[in-house]
């Protein structure tokens, strides 16, 4: 029990760690895809009195992916009131052009002024609808949530790595007897401490484990899964293979770090 009791408040420290980091990792992942999502959806309208040079327009903006022209059919049908056919192929000549530009990502806002700004050089084009009113308010409400997102997330590890390094002081005060007897018969500092590394490394992987067992239930879980359809959304919320690996390098180095730190501390007070 009290061998159990030692280990508990460090496993806890790394798990929380590694969660939030984990937490981290699937919020990038969810606003990425969800990005791509928008990006599909996601045109800028423009108007031309001439066809456009579209392979010019792609080599001047590169964040353009696709240029597609709209076909007016939808348009002379509702104004079709029994025009001939002759009238409604004149009606379709003298109509403008209208492209419907796809880009390669969801821009920032930077990137639609941009884009915009460069179409307007093109003395063809007579207008040009980009919906920023939408798109800006759907961009900043991303940037937004990711901000928020990363803020907690650092916060957390900044005040986790501090209880680990606590926790770790408090083993130090605990052996600081034997590695004291130890130094005295010349053992070395890594002799002397073999005992704080091997806590550090044993409990770095519990904490790995416990976290590779609750995400893998999380990320099989209906209700989670249900909510990431709702936002029409797919995305792997644990890779058991790289996630993993990650997590546990994160938690080795991190606790090993920590653990040398307190090491060389001990080391100067001697």
């Amino acid at each position: 029990m009290k061998s159990i009791k030692n280990h508990l408040s460090l496993v806890i420290a790394l798990l929380s760690i590694l969660f939030s980091i984990q937490i981290f990792i699937v919020v990038d992942r969810s606003i990425t895809t969800y990005k791509h999502n928008l990006a599909t959806n996601y045109a800028v309208v423009v108007v031309s009195q001439k066809k456009l040079d579209t392979k010019q327009l792609k080599q001047k903006n590169t964040i353009i992916d696709t240029i597609e022209k709209l076909s007016p059919d939808s348009v002379i049908k509702k104004l079709n009131t029994g025009m001939s056919k002759k009238n409604i192929e004149f009606l379709k000549l003298t109509l403008p052009k209208f492209y419907k530009i796809k880009l390669t990502h969801f821009p920032s806002t930077t990137e639609v002024d941009k884009l915009t700004s460069n179409l307007k050089k093109d003395k063809n084009i007579k207008k040009i609808e980009s919906f920023s009113n939408n798109h800006d308010t759907t961009y900043k409400l991303l940037v937004l949530f990711k901000t928020v997102i990363s803020a907690f997330a650092l916060v957390m590890i900044v005040v986790t790595i501090l209880l680990i390094f606590k926790e770790l002081r408090i083993w130090q005060f605990k052996h600081n007897e034997r590695m004291n007897i130890m130094g005295l018969f010349g053992a070395p500092t890594w002799l002397r401490s073999a005992v704080l590394f091997r806590l550090a490394i044993v409990d770095a992987l519990i904490a790995s484990a416990l976290t590779f067992v609750l995400f893998s239930i999380i990320s099989t879980n209906e209700w989670v899964l249900e909510q990431f359809k709702t936002i029409g959304i797919s995305i792997v919320i644990f890779d058991p293979v790289s996630d993993f690996l990650i997590l546990l390098g994160i938690a080795l180095i991190l606790s090993m770090l920590l653990a040398s730190f307190i090491v060389l501390g001990h080391k100067e007070e001697v």
